[in-house]
């Protein structure tokens, strides 16, 4: 009797606490879509990076040549690798054919990998749901990191049409790029990225100020 008259003092001391923790909570939804914008940048811009600026160490096809262009691989990004490959191979002055018989050689893009990769460190209280008490305690993070990694690897076959004769296998085309956060004492967040512009979760910024900021940055484009 005595000792169960002491454990619903304790629980009855401890409440206050409790919902005071409990209200300094944030909740954050990672997403709304199928990826978030984090990840789509993450495998966009790993991409965009595999690929140099020039190809003719890389490409043994004349330029001017007429090419069509196919993916295979498990990702289920691979369109957008297609699409991406199609536009660097049009800026080394090839010429993209939509079907194969209208064109020269079929560059057949072999995806290894593409996709993101996700790691977390945590030291604290994890969240806690206890029958003795009516609600639920949140997570408490003294320290927590989340690493994100973006990576894409793949390489091209090119093909002689119409014989369909194999004219070359390129290197690996690799890249990969990162977004880490990390969360101290709850409430100070920094995070370290190589992304070029990265959504900024719950700031505020003056419309103004993006104006002249964008203003500023075309001037500095144009060399003003």
């Amino acid at each position: 009797m005595i000792a169960t008259l002491i454990k619903n003092l304790a629980l009855m001391a401890g409440f206050p606490v409790l919902m005071l923790l409990a209200s300094c909570s944030t909740m954050h939804s990672a997403t709304q879509s199928q990826k978030a914008a984090i990840e789509q940048l993450l495998i966009s811009e790993a991409v965009l990076r595999s690929l140099p600026r020039d190809a003719n160490d890389i490409i043994a096809i004349p330029q001017g040549a007429k090419v069509a262009i196919d993916t295979s691989g498990v990702s289920a990004d691979q369109i957008l690798l297609q699409k991406t490959v199609a536009g660097w191979l049009g800026q080394q002055g090839y010429a993209i054919q939509k079907n194969e018989d209208k064109a020269d050689y079929r560059v057949s893009v072999i995806v290894g990998s593409l996709g993101t990769e996700l790691g977390n460190s945590f030291f604290g209280m994890p969240p806690v749901t206890s029958q003795l008490i009516p609600f639920s305690l949140p997570e408490l993070a003294l320290y927590k990191a989340q690493y994100q990694t973006g990576y894409a690897k793949f390489h091209m076959d090119i093909f002689e049409l119409p014989a369909g004769t194999l004219l070359q296998s390129t290197p690996p085309f690799l890249a990969q790029t990162h977004f880490n956060n990390h969360t101290i004492l709850l409430f100070f967040t920094i995070n370290s990225t190589d992304l070029e512009s990265p959504p900024r979760l719950g700031s505020f910024r003056n419309r103004d100020s993006e104006r002249e900021q964008r203003k500023n940055e075309e001037r500095y484009d144009l060399g003003w």
